[in-house]
């Protein structure tokens, strides 16, 4: 088991490096000479060649790359080049809104979509599974940046039952947190809970047809206790897979989420950036959803072990 985390733990080391090394690609990468579009079309050659000197790009690629990996190292991500402040200071300022609507969604999206898939697979053929397929089919079908704002005008411009758009930080209460978040969890967790949903569905109906399943009926185990306890425990593999792939589905939407609803968050600083083409908050921003998203896959890897014991290889 030991053995297996290790090996697990260092695999993720060439996979940072690897994105590293994308993620300073993306200066370069870009249409166009990066200098002389953050300079603008006003700006003269002496302007484009100040900004060239600033971004290091008149030293060779492998000297750059190797000085913003040794920063990194050090926690350093480099500086905005229009606000000229550091930028994991700009991302400090911006994470609490964004990692607060992602665990909301993602306790929001697991707590229905589970149920609802299980309940799928157990009424197959049925009109529920039907209806909660439809559903499935809709969330994953419409943007969320639709989703965001129908909720928008029905539950906050119409009922005037929750706020339209703002954050407030958790420090200032639970209640105006939450309230804060609903629309926006919802709108982004559809798409999450159509995905995590029929994949529960799709899990469950083939352990169902198991011969296990079968004989615990045939003990007069009750239905509650076969979905849960056999049933579900047996399907999770493929279900935790898909929670720890939609981790994705959260980052990207994220950014369209805190357009929406005016979120101040990572998502917004994102959006910002790119209209600026501020790159060294873009390469920041990249680097650590990339690191999220490895870190994630690498606890979805090692629940596994505790999942189904076989899985130690």
């Amino acid at each position: 088991m030991l053995r297996y985390v290790i090996r697990r733990v260092l695999a993720t080391i060439p996979v940072m490096a690897l994105v590293a090394l994308f993620v300073f690609s993306l200066l370069y990468i870009a249409p166009g000479d990066p200098a002389a579009i953050i300079a603008g079309d006003q700006a003269s050659p002496a302007d484009v060649e100040r900004i060239r000197q600033s971004l290091g790009l008149d030293q060779p690629f492998l000297v750059r790359f190797g000085g913003w990996g040794w920063q990194i190292l050090h926690g350093n991500l480099g500086t905005s080049i229009f606000t000229g402040l550091p930028v994991a200071a700009m991302i400090a300022q911006r994470i609490e809104p964004t990692l607060s609507l992602m665990v909301v969604t993602l306790v929001f999206a697991v707590s229905v979509a589970v149920p609802i898939g299980v309940v799928a697979a157990w009424k197959a053929d049925t009109w529920i599974d039907r209806a909660i397929m439809a559903f499935a089919v809709l969330g994953f079908s419409v943007p969320v940046f639709v989703v965001g704002y129908l909720l928008a005008y029905v539950f906050a411009l119409e009922l005037e039952w929750l706020p339209v758009q703002g954050y407030t930080p958790l420090s200032e209460g639970l209640r105006p947190w939450l309230e804060n978040l609903i629309l926006p969890a919802f709108a982004l967790g559809c798409v999450y809970i159509a995905l995590i949903a029929r994949i529960t569905r799709a899990s469950m109906l083939e352990v169902l047809a198991q011969d296990y399943i079968r004989t615990a009926r045939a003990k007069g185990m009750g239905q509650a206790g076969i979905l849960y306890l056999h049933a579900l425990k047996n399907a999770a593999v493929p279900i935790v897979t898909v929670i720890g792939i939609g981790v994705a589905l959260l980052i990207g939407g994220a950014v369209v989420t805190e357009t929406v609803f005016a979120i101040p968050g990572v998502g917004r600083l994102t959006v910002d950036a790119i209209l600026r083409r501020d790159y060294p908050v873009i390469q920041g921003i990249v680097l650590l959803f990339s690191f999220v998203y490895v870190l994630v896959n690498l606890v979805v890897d090692l629940t596994y072990t505790v999942l189904d014991p076989r899985i130690r290889y």
